[in-house]
């Protein structure tokens, strides 16, 4: 079992700038396979960035330049720096884990374990 829990959300301005920390459970982090999700008020949870267990790096079209994600397995943590926020932007994001992670996953089914979420709102 995996034990993810977020950290970092809050409220900002737009233009301005969070960054959201991940901790993670378990002695095998280095092979999970990671993703940020979010889900706005009465949408479908979507896909965020994702990074696989060699570092490489996926994103939504919609973050894309503004978002980075990145693992630090010495933590067992994996952060997502969000940058030029835009009140779209605002949602609960959640960090996920999929054991033996060498794809990059962009789906919700990619992913055994979630955590609770933490909240982002950006104002305009």
């Amino acid at each position: 079992q995996v034990q993810l829990v977020e950290s970092g959300g809050g409220s900002v301005q737009a233009g301005g700038s969070l960054r959201l920390s991940c901790a993670a459970s378990g002695r095998a982090f280095s092979t999970y396979g990671m993703g940020w999700f979010r889900q706005a008020p009465g949408r479908e949870r979507e896909f965020v960035a994702a990074i696989n267990l060699s570092g490489n790096t996926d994103y939504a079209d919609s973050v894309k330049g503004r978002f980075t994600i990145s693992r630090d397995n010495a933590k067992n943590a994996v952060t997502l720096q969000m940058n030029t926020l835009k009140p779209e932007d605002t949602a609960v994001y959640s960090c996920a884990a999929q054991p033996l992670g060498l794809r990059l996953g962009v789906r919700i089914s990619d992913y055994s374990y979630w955590g609770q979420g933490t909240q982002v709102a950006v104002s305009s």
